[in-house]
């Protein structure tokens, strides 16, 4: 009996003592070393990619943001996400796709509503948009919602609103969009994209010149 109270009081020492010691290397110092590795050689990824303007974060490249006024380029519709009153950016806490079919009646009726809404915002006094120029990204969310970037198409759709109501030539404002498209990753992943937050920070750069 004593033997058997001896050898559980041994396996409980041993026991507490393998839960300190995974406790120490798993929870403390391996934490410590990646997040010391990640903020020595990656601190733009390691804190969120954040994107700042006059020393001011105003977002992060990873994460799109809705909510521009019609001065600035528009991102991509952000269906199917959870809403809450915490982000005023997204409204949400959670990402996600309305995972309807492409031949469900409400997506149909979202991406024609979509669609007029788009042809309506763009249409300036001297320049008509047609609906056939529309891209699917100007109409259509991501699968996380998220998508900081749109197409070229989209950003070059924009452009005559944009500089109609910035005060700007259409010019520059293209100009503006082709310096801002980035190529596919490593050449061939991917698509040809523009990054909203980024464009639009550059924008208030061009404005705020005139």
């Amino acid at each position: 009996m004593n033997n058997s109270i001896v050898n559980t009081g041994r396996l409980l020492v041993a026991g507490l003592r393998a839960l300190l010691v995974l406790t120490l290397v798993t929870g403390v110092f391996y934490p410590l070393v990646v997040t010391g590795v990640a903020q020595a050689f990656f601190p733009g990824k390691a804190n969120g990619s954040e994107v700042k303007t006059d020393g001011r974060v105003v977002g992060s490249s990873l994460i799109g943001q809705q909510g521009y006024s019609l001065d600035y380029f528009q991102p991509r519709p952000a269906g199917g996400l959870g809403e809450n009153s915490v982000n005023t950016q997204y409204k949400l806490l959670l990402s996600g796709a309305t995972n309807r079919a492409a031949d469900s009646p409400e997506l149909v009726k979202e991406v024609r509503a979509a669609k007029a809404k788009v042809v309506k915002d763009n249409s300036t006094a001297d320049y008509r948009v047609r609906p056939s120029q529309v891209p699917a990204d100007a109409v259509t969310s991501s699968g996380s919602g998220l998508d900081p970037d749109i197409s070229p198409a989209y950003a070059e759709l924009q452009v005559h609103r944009v500089a109609e109501r910035n005060g700007l030539s259409v010019a520059r404002v293209e100009e503006l969009v082709r310096s801002h498209i980035e190529g596919r990753t490593l050449g061939f992943i991917g698509e040809p994209r523009v990054n909203v937050l980024e464009l639009n920070i550059a924008l208030e750069g061009v404005v705020g010149e005139g």
